[in-house]
């Protein structure tokens, strides 16, 4: 018989090697939330368009806004535990504070923006240099000793040189100003040497101190205000006035802004004002002479409405910016001194 032809094997298909045990693939972490901060805006009135704005950009940067009438903090001290007290609720917490101090309330406004700053608390701009920006005098000594230029500015009080102090700004017609008046109010004009003598004896008998100022006429009732943050200009614009014959251009006595790019004579010297006062907010008001920049006056509250309105821009947003920087930086200062045991 013939011989059976053995069936070749089918050769065995390669084991499949087992499934590895299915290895849970981590979920994607959440992206890293920032600790919310407290910033404390101290304002008479919420419904304030600069208040308002400020809350809304607080808000947007994902932090706790807190307004606080400045009139209704009682301050506590006792030894080494400086409080602060609101509508009976101790206040706790804060991360930073931007002062909105009207000129009304000065003086107990600044008690408020020392008492949190001895409690630890950063203030973005610091009782001191509020106090200079609000006394034009000695704003401008200032501005004056840091080689900054500016209208030529007399104060006294002896009324039997009223001719000669004339003379000292450039002669008439000048310009009069209370030495802490706000928006506009309480500064005026004189073209007669009895009009001087007049307004300056009203003044005085008023208890009221007063500066004579140089008029620089190619002003034309212009001036241009510029808003530093930190070491920058955020927004600039020119305000006119509407009336003809008005020399007061501010936006509150009816003046009109316009947006503008501010030279660089103009930026440097709005900034290094900001510095020389010491504010990290500033609104800084300068007149357009015949040589470039003449520095007016700080504002340490400046309200910012016309200027959002004029150029478009978030100055809210950078002020809030600058104000969470500010409690940073202090805090990392803080962290990095060497404890005392």
């Amino acid at each position: 018989m013939p011989s059976r032809k053995a069936k070749p094997k089918k050769a065995r298909a390669p084991a499949r090697p087992e499934a590895p045990a299915s290895t849970p693939v981590p979920a994607p972490r959440p992206p890293r939330r920032r600790a919310k901060k407290t910033v404390v805006i101290l304002s008479r009135k919420r419904s304030l368009y600069s208040t308002r704005r400020l809350v809304e950009a607080i808000k947007q940067h994902g932090h706790r806004p807190l307004v606080l009438d400045t009139l209704r903090c009682s301050m506590i001290l006792a030894k080494g535990k400086p409080r602060m007290m609101y509508r009976g609720v101790e206040i706790r917490g804060v991360d930073v504070v931007i002062p909105r101090i009207g000129a009304s309330i000065t003086a107990y406004g600044l008690a408020v923006v020392t008492h949190f700053d001895v409690m630890g608390v950063p203030v973005v701009n610091a009782a001191h240099a509020i106090a200079r920006s609000r006394d034009k005098l000695r704003c401008l000594q200032y501005l004056s000793r840091g080689g900054l230029d500016i209208p030529r500015t007399v104060m006294a009080h002896d009324r039997s040189n009223v001719r000669k102090l004339v003379e000292e700004v450039g002669g008439l017609p000048l310009i009069i100003k209370l030495l802490r008046g706000t928006q506009g109010v309480g500064v005026m004009i004189a073209h007669t040497l009895q009009e001087v003598q007049t307004i300056v004896d009203t003044f005085w008998d008023l208890g009221q101190e007063i500066v004579l100022q140089e008029f620089v006429a190619e002003s034309r009732g212009k001036d241009v205000r510029a808003l530093v943050v930190g070491e920058q200009v955020v927004g600039a614009m020119r305000r006119q006035a509407r009336r003809e014959g008005e020399f007061r251009s501010n936006i509150h006595r009816g003046g009109e802004g316009q947006p503008i790019l501010l030279d660089p004579a103009y930026v440097e010297a709005a900034v290094t004002a900001a510095r020389i006062i010491g504010l990290g907010i500033a609104g800084v008001d300068m007149l357009e002479g015949n040589e470039g920049p003449r520095l007016m006056e700080i504002n340490s509250s400046p309200g910012f409405e016309g200027l959002e309105a004029a150029t478009r821009q978030d100055i809210a947003g950078d002020m809030i910016d600058y104000a969470l920087r500010f409690s940073e930086s202090r805090q990392a200062a803080e962290r990095s001194q060497p404890r005392v045991s």
